[in-house]
């Protein structure tokens, strides 16, 4: 482990900065082979015209993330069980991810593994970490809310056993991790439609969320939640307008997993909404646009997820973004406030 025990705030910004360094240099190589093997976002074909340019644009860059993440994290972090479930869910979920930018690639069209397939995954991944979280971390299927109010989740829990080894299985608790890793993971996918929006929306959101690990005495957590936030600073280099990569479903999934996990981990699962309301707002714009569609006929949105509706509008690509960034810092920053509502 790189730095001193005895200054935790150190360690903590130390991941950032090596995180970002490993990113920002690693990027360029990983550019040119992604260029060399033709590798390219295919864009959608219904989208604003100006996205066509760019089409062929190097993706993946996921990869990159979550390599500068996990070599932060061997070198500055204890790998204990929480981190070690937390890593493991955003790893999982990214080679899903990967598995869809493949197939995407492959069949040269921008959607990748069909819904049920990604769904399958989402729900062997999120109901796998539930169980070890709970058995195996130790967390309590409570969720608490601020103010003072718990709700038990663990009303209706099953006990197993297999090879002397006890399995408590928090149905309601499994239910609803479900529900917020796979949401958050589609989420934070469907914002990842402009250059540096899902990189800055998620990065200031995983500075919330370090905060949020390291006041809650869990500083292997902390060091993730920083060296996630590092691992984007050094992406959206390579990533802001004009993009040179994007991160693909290989990070904008494993984004939003992490983001659950370290949610579930530090229990901060409401709050953790707050934070992440932008993520939610694009993905609800998606859900309101379809089944308007299919009940009248007509939209709600110009386009769908609701950051094309502001481009339709005129707004220019940088603006819709950097005001993105300032709404999702507004929310992490009120759900940072609400977390101390906990105790």
């Amino acid at each position: 482990m790189i730095g001193n025990p005895a200054y935790p705030t150190y360690q903590v910004f130390l991941s950032m900065g090596i995180s970002a360094l490993i990113t920002v240099l690693a990027m360029p190589p990983f550019i040119r082979l992604m260029r060399h093997e033709k590798i390219g976002q295919q864009i959608r074909a219904d989208g604003p015209k100006r996205h066509l340019v760019k089409q062929g644009t190097p993706t993946m860059g996921g990869v990159v993330i979550l390599l500068g993440v996990v070599v932060t994290c061997a070198l500055m972090a204890e790998w204990t069980p929480d981190l070690v479930c937390a890593v493991l869910a955003m790893l999982v979920t990214g080679s899903l991810g990967l598995l869809d930018d493949i197939e995407s690639v492959a069949h040269r069209r921008s959607l990748g593994l069909t819904p049920s397939q990604k769904m399958v995954g989402l729900v062997t991944i999120s109901v796998v970490f539930c169980l070890a979280a709970v058995n195996w971390v130790g967390i309590s299927p409570i969720i608490r809310f601020p103010g003072g109010l718990d709700v038990d989740l663990g009303v209706l829990t099953s006990t197993f056993h297999a090879g002397g080894a006890e399995v408590r299985v928090p149905w309601l608790y499994v239910l609803f991790v479900f529900l917020l890793m796979a949401g958050l993971s589609n989420a934070v996918n469907l914002t990842d439609g402009l250059d540096g929006l899902a990189g800055g929306t998620v990065l200031v959101v995983m500075l919330a969320m370090a905060m949020v690990a390291y006041s809650y005495g869990e500083l292997s957590l902390a060091i993730l939640a920083a060296a996630i936030a590092g691992a984007l600073v050094g992406f959206l280099w390579h990533n802001c307008y004009p993009a040179s990569i994007f991160m693909g479903d290989t990070g904008s999934l494993a984004l939003g997993a992490a983001f659950a996990a370290l949610a579930v981990l530090t229990k901060t699962e409401v709050t953790s909404l707050v934070m992440g309301m932008l993520f939610i707002v694009e993905a609800l714009s998606v859900i309101i646009q379809v089944v308007s569609f299919k009940a009248t006929g007509k939209r709600v949105f110009l386009m769908a997820p609701i950051h094309h509706h502001f481009e339709k509008k005129g707004w220019s690509e940088t603006k819709v973004v950097i005001r993105f960034w300032i709404v999702s810092a507004a929310f992490a920053a009120l759900g940072f406030a609400l977390y101390f509502q906990l105790n």
